[in-house]
Formats: structure tokens, sequence, C-alpha cells
């Protein structure tokens, strides 16, 4: 199983996040996704660090696609391409009604249908093919003018059943935030690996996002967990990966307690059928530096 680094996609700069990407290529982590958040634009630092460390995968953890057209994402994403010596990913995913209606003022509307359409122009653009897409939430037409592009890989943010069709079906696999292994292995992994064998393409990748804190007081990193991002809880599709589970909030994901809780955790994980691990590091600085040393332990362990 890979095991890479998530960011935030915050910080005081830029360079804090391309400081962190280098933090784990030299660990000898496999790769470094990045969240579109409202802060820094994932994708152009996604380019300024797979320009400055070269030597670790760079990836997207997700783009929300309606406030992205497919080809103005699609020429972004071939950017950052021509560039990432080490390969990069494409991660996107719809988000959620609470952003795409109350921040960008775009309706959130039929959101599997979007997807659908969106796949439909972004994946030829991306393999520098021409697209007459005239659908009911998306029309693209036209082509990039980008010379023997090569499209990077694409994931998407996928936890219900529709979502892992889709992504079985169109794509090359599911980025997921909030599944513990029991979840990944009965859900994630049987639902997505059916759609895509039934589509004749290759087994799928499973990307599981996780936070992570070795730390001598779990309850205190949960707390952090629930006091920053506990209003996840609420929204729609998050809340109904967590009332499968039988958790009350995100911060019952999280990984927290000694090396050998966290590395026995992790594991899990890879049983579970997960393809490659994203973790998020949470706690005091000297936690997050000790729980990156245990991470990258447990990858080059294998």
């Amino acid at each position: 199983m890979k095991i890479g680094l998530y960011l935030g996609g915050g910080g005081p700069s830029p360079q804090v996040l391309i400081d962190q990407v280098r933090s784990a290529a030299r660990r000898g982590l496999d790769s470094a996704f990045i969240s579109q958040l409202t802060s820094w634009d994932a994708l152009t630092v996604g380019a300024l660090a797979a320009a400055a460390v070269p030597g670790i995968e760079l990836g997207t953890a997700v783009v929300q696609t309606y406030p992205r057209h497919p080809l103005a994402l699609a020429g972004q994403a071939l950017t950052v391409q021509a560039v990432a010596t080490s390969g990069f990913t494409l991660g996107i995913g719809p988000s959620h009604p609470q952003f795409i209606e109350g921040q960008f003022g775009y309706r959130y509307d039929r959101p599997a249908r979007h997807i659908r359409e969106y796949l439909s122009a972004l994946l030829p653009l991306l393999r520098g093919e021409a697209v007459d897409v005239h659908g009911e939430t998306v029309t693209a037409v036209g082509r990039l003018d980008v010379p023997a592009a090569t499209p990077p890989s694409v994931l998407l943010s996928a936890l219900g059943p529709v979502m892992l069709q889709i992504a079985g079906e169109l794509t090359d696999g599911a980025v997921t935030v909030w599944p513990g292994p029991q979840t990944v292995g009965d859900h994630i992994v049987p639902a997505i690996t059916r759609a895509a064998a039934a589509a004749g393409r290759p087994a799928p990748r499973v990307v599981s996002g996780v936070i992570v804190c070795v730390a001598a007081d779990p309850d205190r990193a949960r707390a952090e967990v629930a006091a920053q991002v506990g209003f996840a809880s609420d929204l729609p599709a998050y809340r109904a990966i967590l009332d499968r589970q039988g958790l009350a909030g995100v911060h019952e994901t999280v990984v927290a307690g000694t090396a050998e809780v966290v590395e026995r955790a992790l594991r899990r994980y890879a049983d579970a059928g997960a393809t490659e691990l994203i973790v998020s590091l949470i706690g005091a600085p000297q936690e997050q530096v000790r729980t990156l040393d245990v991470v990258a332990a447990l990858r080059s362990a294998g």
C-alpha cells in the first residue's frame, strides 16, 4: 500500500506547503495530495511543488467541479502533469451544496448527472481530444492546444453507491474521507471494483484519507478535529457515511494513540483493500513530526 501526505491547502504561504511536500519526499512517502479550499490554489501549488520537489507524486483531493469549467480544469491539470516528472493525480468532486450554492452561487443540481456530464468532457480533453458536450448541467465545446498531452490519473471523490458506480465506470478510482477500514472493505472496495469490472476497466485505485496523530492523549486529538472540522459531520454525504458506521461525528474516525496503535490501525486499511493512504497530521508540532516519522517507517516496512 502506498502512503502519502494530505495537505489542507491553507497556511501562511504556498512555500510552506511546498516545504511540507519536500518533508514528505525526504521521508520516502509516495505522494502529497493538496486540498482545494478557500485559500491557495491546489493546482498552482501542485505545479510549483512538482518543479521544486522531484521524486514524489502530486495530487489534488479534491478540486470542486462546479466552479471550474472542464476546459479550464483540463488546461490546468495538463500544465501540472507536464512538470510533474513523478506523476500527477487529479482528484475531483462535486463538493457540497452548502459551498457550491452558499459560496459560489451555483445550483447544486443533480450532482451525479453533473459529474457524468463533467467527466464526459474532462476525460477526452485530458487526452487531447475535441469535445462537443451539451448536457443538462455542462456545456463544453472545443479542445486544448497542448502538444503530446499525457493525461493524469483521475480520481473521483466518492462515498455513496451512485458516485462509486461512476468512479469505477469512468475514472481510475475513488478518493475517500471519513470511512474507517471496515467500511472501506465492506462498502467502498466492493462497490467500485464491481463497477470497474463491469465497465472493462482495470482494478481501481482506492485512496483513503485519514487523520492521524501519535499522541499520549487521543481524546484531545479528537477534540481538536471536532473543533476544527466538526461541521463536516452535518454535510449530507458525510452524514450518510458516518451513519453507515454508527458514528456521531467525523472526530470519531481519527486514528490516534501510541505509535503501535497508529501503525496497527493504518495497516487495517491495507487489509481492507485500500491501495493508498493519504494521512493528514494534527496535534502539536512535535506530535506531527513524530506522526510523520511513524508513517514513514510504516511505508518503508511495506
